[in-house]
């Protein structure tokens, strides 16, 4: 049986555009993603939630809450707590100013999508309920634009808790891909008193489900994912509580993973470094059709 790998169905002539020159990789915009954890009786479950089947990228595939990183969320203005900025810009990679960015997009995109605020009023508390219609009302402007994650914290008096994110890994979406993104993944636990909900336009279902459910589901062909969801779900399952795959983020190798494609012998290979389950075979041609036509 198939497994629930999201392949779709111009990629193969999206790659043999990229071997032969005529397709042009667009640049990759920054992104952030976080894997949200809670313990149960039977381990740690994560929070997915399954795109739209309209989605023009990964539609009908389970994914995280996350998106792109907003203009915005590099604001010298945003109330920050944890570890500082420069810490972030070391761990991550990249300036301090594109670590905010990153951290903030995190956070923003957990709040926006799924209703989870990793803020508190002081370094050391979190909001414990987000529901309400003023909380409504600020979430509302945060997705439409109108309100920055900065002026948003500055409203409520909060500050963000960098502290309780865990930086995860980092996937990069495949240069032939017409929608590509510089994904940078982080764990956090669901805290005390917060409880999540479907707050998404993008997604028409949400689930808690312990990753070797959710492996098992895309194994069969039940559930479809991208490469890094399932990779990820496969990594946490050594993990018996959520504080354990806390303590583990900061040792994650966070060296891009890029998807490459290369010609050999007749057939472009497509290929994650690190990931051989994802590897494919792919003609060089579009396989013409067989057989003589109607009877």
């Amino acid at each position: 049986m198939a497994n629930g790998q999201w392949f779709p169905e111009d990629w193969p002539e999206r790659i043999r555009g990229l071997a032969d020159g005529t397709l042009t990789p667009v640049a990759p915009r920054r992104a952030a993603t976080v894997m949200l954890l809670k313990d149960t009786t039977a381990g740690p479950a994560v929070h997915m939630l399954r795109r739209r089947a309209s989605m023009a990228f990964a539609g009908g595939a389970y994914a995280y809450p996350g998106g792109g990183v907003d203009p915005r969320d590099d604001d010298h203005q945003v109330r920050w707590a944890g570890p500082t900025r420069a810490w972030w810009a070391k761990r991550l990679g990249v300036d301090e100013t594109g670590a905010q960015a990153i951290v903030c997009a995190a956070v923003r995109e957990t709040y926006e999508e799924a209703g989870v605020l990793l803020a508190g009023e002081s370094a050391d508390s979190v909001v414990g309920d987000t529901t309400g219609e003023d909380w409504e009302a600020d979430r509302a402007a945060l997705v439409a634009r109108e309100l920055s994650f900065a002026g948003f914290l500055e409203r409520r008096g909060l500050v963000l808790r960098s502290d309780l994110l865990g930086a995860w890994t980092r996937w990069i979406t495949p240069e032939f891909e017409a929608r590509r993104y510089d994904t940078f993944f982080f764990v956090a636990a669901l805290p005390e008193g917060q409880r999540t909900r479907n707050a998404s336009t993008e997604a028409d279902r949400t689930v808690w489900i312990r990753p070797g459910q959710a492996a098992g589901g895309y194994d069969s062909g039940e559930l479809t994912m991208m490469p890094p969801t399932i990779a990820t779900l496969r990594q946490l399952l050594p993990y018996a509580t959520a504080a354990e795959a806390l303590d583990a983020a900061p040792a994650r190798d966070l060296t891009p993973v890029l998807a490459r494609a290369r010609l050999v012998e007749g057939e472009i290979v497509l290929t994650w470094p690190g990931h051989d389950e994802f590897t494919k075979h792919i003609p060089t041609a579009p396989t013409a059709p067989t057989g003589g036509g109607p009877a």
